[in-house]
């Protein structure tokens, strides 16, 4: 009997990277989605491999829906039937206010953030959806505690994008229920991963570390342990839930 089959967007590092490994531990043979580091990439499908899993490394931008096609029929010919999403690509800028913010950085951030999620989602409900024909699946979105917090003066943008992700968590969940399709998402709070270096502030979870109330930075584990449950049978009566990793934050 093949492995459910799982695509993690953003798969070659940070959380994405370590759902992906923990999924491969769970028994998910694992498509890896990636859009410049390859060898990243490979190196995560390399790690599910030995884990006795499948894996596919994939290149795409979720931003755009050809690739996102692309990306989709790759998976369908080379693991088969997709049972589980996790919308894990995201991108964060440099901080500044809204009035300094530029059309193309809101077009970046919404572009990859909101409408990319939405996008691969539409395509996995296409596959999992017993209306269409499909066997169900569960699909785990990626929000921050920018969404509860707004993050003024740092990146409003990026916190109104997560906002969009749980409304659109929520809406989705209730959409698709009926269809053997669960959907939720996971708020992670100050995690320690290599985003904050592409925001500009590479130690940036360090710093905050002491105003989170557990006193610490989470880890991208931490993180993957909520996803991968969301994913599992054990979270079989949940739905349209969003899950706080924050450490009290």
């Amino acid at each position: 009997m093949n492995s459910p089959v799982l695509l993690v967007t953003g798969g070659s590092r940070g959380i994405g990277a370590a759902a992906a490994l923990l999924a491969a531990r769970d028994g998910w043979d694992v498509a890896v989605n990636y859009t410049r580091d390859e060898a990243a990439a490979q190196a995560v499908a390399q790690r599910v491999r030995s884990l006795g899993r499948r894996a596919l490394v994939v290149r795409g931008d979720v931003s755009r829906e050809a690739d996102v096609l692309a990306m989709y029929a790759a998976v369908d010919a080379e693991l088969g039937t997709l049972r589980g999403l996790v919308n894990n690509a995201g991108v964060v800028d440099v901080a500044a206010r809204v009035d300094a913010m530029s059309e193309a950085r809101l077009l970046r951030m919404f572009g990859i953030n909101v409408i990319g999620s939405m996008l691969c989602a539409r395509e996995a409900v296409r596959r999992m959806s017993t209306a269409r024909g499909g066997a169900g699946g569960a699909i785990v979105n990626l929000s921050s505690a920018a969404a509860r917090l707004g993050s003024p003066g740092q990146y409003v943008d990026y916190a109104a994008s997560k906002g969009a992700i749980d409304a659109f968590t929520l809406g989705l969940a209730r959409e698709v229920a009926a269809e053997g399709i669960r959907v939720n998402a996971v708020r992670p709070g100050i995690i320690e991963t290599d985003i904050h270096a592409s925001g500009g502030v590479p130690d940036r979870a360090a710093q905050l570390a002491p105003s989170v109330p557990m006193r610490r930075a989470g880890n991208a584990d931490e993180v993957a342990q909520a996803i991968v449950w969301l994913l599992s049978e054990a979270a079989s009566y949940t739905t349209g839930a969003v899950v706080d990793v924050t450490g009290g934050r």
